[in-house]
């Protein structure tokens, strides 16, 4: 169970994160991002109906005015919870801090920040409470909870997935969340292409195709996102863009070798 629960998590939370994150935005310069200014993403227009074609394009248009954002969201197997996430993501500078708690941790609580090419971890039963390593990005399994986590912060990677990956992009309709008006995609992808981007070997068994079903505004903002995979299914909601958030580094006390 874990094992499928990390494949599918190292291919799902890259790409639900990154699909979030500002396409070619330089990395990290400091830990404290400034508190953005932009006007508020949701507007009124009809939401023009995307294709294979027009998907990624678009997004990427509108992914130029998202500056932070929370995340919440959980990987889940036959109705039990295998994962908890919760975090906030910066994409000027490029940061995030996610936390993640559950069967997954043993029922334990880990934090991770990424800051540029930097990692710092406080993992259950490699850490002692409180405490966090630090290390470089580089060294992290790219499979792992861990690794898909910090991946998520490069956005470059959720559009390599996508493009390479994508087989097909179906409209599927529209609904009212929280009073806004929201179009629903499923994207059809090639599975051992986005396992293989996310670092994850294709167990056997494994279907040659994986759905994702993104939930967009009018603006072709992701709101929110599912997909299931090898019985895992993972949901992930993203909120608040562009309201102020704080990414830094543990103090060095906290710091352990």
């Amino acid at each position: 169970m874990k094992f499928r629960a990390a494949v599918a998590t190292a291919a799902a939370v890259p790409l639900a994160l990154g699909l979030t994150s500002c396409a070619g935005e330089p990395a990290a310069t400091g830990y404290r991002p400034s508190a953005p200014v932009d006007a508020p993403l949701a507007t009124k227009k009809p939401i023009a109906h995307l294709n294979q074609s027009t998907f990624v394009p678009a997004m990427k248009r509108a992914l130029t005015r998202q500056k932070t954002w929370r995340i919440t969201g959980t990987v889940t197997a036959n109705g039990t919870t295998l994962m908890s996430i919760t975090g906030v993501q910066s994409a000027k500078p490029q940061a995030v801090s996610i936390v993640m708690s559950g069967a997954a941790f043993e029922g334990r609580t880990a934090r991770i920040i990424g800051l540029g090419k930097t990692a710092y971890l406080s993992l259950p039963g490699k850490t002692p409470a409180g405490k966090y390593l630090k290390v470089d990005v580089a060294d992290i399994d790219p499979a792992s909870a861990v690794g898909s986590a910090l991946n998520s912060a490069d956005p470059t990677k959720a559009y390599e997935h996508i493009t390479k990956a994508m087989r097909n992009v179906r409209y599927v309709g529209t609904r009212t969340v929280d009073g806004r008006e929201l179009a629903q995609y499923d994207l059809i992808l090639d599975t051992a292409t986005v396992l293989k981007l996310s670092g994850a070997k294709p167990p056997q068994g494994v279907p040659e195709t994986m759905t994702y079903s993104l939930w967009m505004d009018s603006a072709h903002v992701v709101r929110r996102m599912t997909g299931d995979l090898l019985g895992i299914a993972v949901e992930l909601t993203m909120t608040d863009y562009n309201k102020p958030v704080r990414i830094t580094a543990p103090p060095a006390g906290k710091l352990v070798r």
